[in-house]
């Protein structure tokens, strides 16, 4: 187990070079608290989520106590956080979950995590180029316009999405901070007008009543919810291109989470009273997709539907591009490791990006969009479905790991933090929580994906397969060092 003083990035690693030590593959930025708080929440796309998740969660988990998924989830998210920024001054390197799991388990154990985070953020953010094509080209059709095959559009993302990656960190959270004010704002607006007019059936908590919350398909209520904060850790990848990051990174991560966990928990319970709590649930079955479309017209009128609309496509680019930065850097590691090719670990001279990982990420994307058009599948039902389904349980494996990772590392390091609920206490309360989350997402996986059963259970092994081929292929380098 490595000990505080040992650098995270020392002997041990594959080749046992930091990153830093070749000039040109070193990354850099000024990333503040808020500009990490826009990538990370921008990659939960919180408008999709209202317009999505909850209109599912109502649909089929626990109905109009729908709203209480997004409090647990945000609770548990709070736990996690507090071990992994109790921990973080302690990891000196950028890399997130690679760098907090390899610091407390090994190299074997980080080198797991880096590959199974590659594969999820890949993994979601093709996903998330259907659900674009997907939206976008109904969106288009819906104002009569033609009809063209979802790929052309999520094609056209991707351009965007390459060119962006290449350029400065800074020029990407700027744009995702302004896509995400626009995002959350018109919901803001829906959330104001439903206040102010009183709902259908007035303002009640009644959708907090036991009888509501606690029913056997709450499951389904706490899974959905989970699916909707992916990626909100992710403000430690981008160590390397904060400014102060021993201060920035708890402030982003506790910020994204608070955030996150009050705008969906509020926003959901207000489009339940848009319907009306004694009508939500059949609406939500049979207009699942007009769930909040239709409140935002009865509630704002016709234009803030149509600008909602826009903003809908918006916020999946936006989620698109924060997946796409989220993943290159965990790319950009592995390679500074020497697990991928050394190609991507150059950094653009001018913009400071890394740049090479950006196109290696968007050239697996590409190679995800060509093969699902050629499958000629649902892009939204069963592109979204099937990696959505990948990424959740990635993330919460991932999630569980990094817990016991800050138990495990205080545990052997005592000194390093009196505070015992911050460093064994609240960390394992965390992973025994996620772990109960991660057993909801296997008993559920069907429902996420909406593929049968034999792909349900192929797809459903990948994290786990990856994380075997993860260990494997780090002791196989470190003997070939040998």
């Amino acid at each position: 187990m490595a000990t505080a003083t040992q650098p995270v990035g020392s002997a041990g690693a594959a080749g046992g070079t930091a990153p830093g030590d070749v000039p040109g593959t070193h990354l850099t930025g000024r990333l503040g608290v808020f500009s990490l708080i826009f990538i990370v929440v921008a990659a939960a796309a919180p408008l999709t989520v209202i317009g999505g998740n909850v209109a599912l969660t109502v649909a089929s988990g626990n109905g109009v106590g729908a709203p209480t998924g997004f409090l647990i989830i945000a609770i548990v998210l709070f736990l996690f956080s507090v071990g992994y920024v109790t921990m973080t001054p302690h990891v000196k390197e950028p890399g997130a979950y690679y760098a907090y799991i390899r610091q407390a388990f090994g190299q074997h154990a980080g080198t797991s995590a880096a590959f199974l985070a590659f594969v999820t953020y890949t993994a979601l953010g093709i996903g998330i180029y259907g659900f674009f094509g997907g939206s976008t080209a109904a969106f288009v059709e819906s104002f009569g316009g033609p009809a063209l095959p979802w790929w052309l559009y999520a094609v056209i993302a991707w351009i965007v999405v390459t060119v962006l990656g290449c350029f400065s960190i800074d020029f990407s959270s700027k744009l995702l901070g302004v896509l995400m004010l626009f995002e959350i704002g018109i919901v803001l607006v829906l959330d104001a007008a439903v206040l102010f007019k009183g709902g259908a059936e007035g303002i009640t908590f009644s959708t907090f009543a036991p009888e509501h919350v606690f029913q056997p398909t709450i499951g389904v209520a706490i899974l959905f919810a989970l699916t909707g904060c992916i990626g909100f850790e992710a403000t430690a990848v981008f160590r390397d291109e904060a400014k102060n990051p021993d201060r920035t990174i708890p402030r982003a991560t506790y910020g994204a989470v608070l955030l996150i966990g009050i705008y969906y928990a509020v926003s959901s319970w207000l489009l339940v009273l848009a319907w009306g709590p004694s009508r939500a649930v059949e609406e939500a079955t049979n207009n699942s997709g007009g769930f909040m479309l239709d409140a935002m017209q009865m509630y704002a009128g016709t234009t803030m539907r149509h600008i909602m609309d826009v903003f809908l496509v918006t916020s999946l680019f936006a989620c698109v591009l924060s997946l796409h930065n989220i993943a290159t850097r965990y790319q950009f590691t592995l390679a500074s490791e020497k697990y991928l090719p050394a190609i991507f670990t150059r950094v653009h001279p001018r913009f400071g990006s890394p740049w090479t990982s950006s196109l290696g990420q968007s050239a697996i994307a590409l190679v995800g969009i060509i093969v699902f058009a050629f499958l000629d599948v649902d892009p939204l039902v069963n592109i979204f479905g099937a990696m959505a389904g990948v990424a959740t349980t990635g993330f919460l494996i991932l999630l569980i790991t990094t817990s016991l990772s800050a138990w495990w590392f205080f545990r052997g390091n005592p000194g390093l933090e009196k505070n015992v609920w911050k460093s064994r206490i609240l960390p394992l309360v965390a992973a025994l929580l996620l772990l109960a989350c991660l057993a909801i997402a296997y008993a559920n996986f069907g429902l996420i994906t909406a593929a049968p059963a034999a792909v349900s259970l192929v797809l459903a092994l990948v994290p786990l397969a990856t994380v075997v081929f993860g260990f494997w292929f780090s002791s196989r380098a470190q003997k070939g060092l040998r």
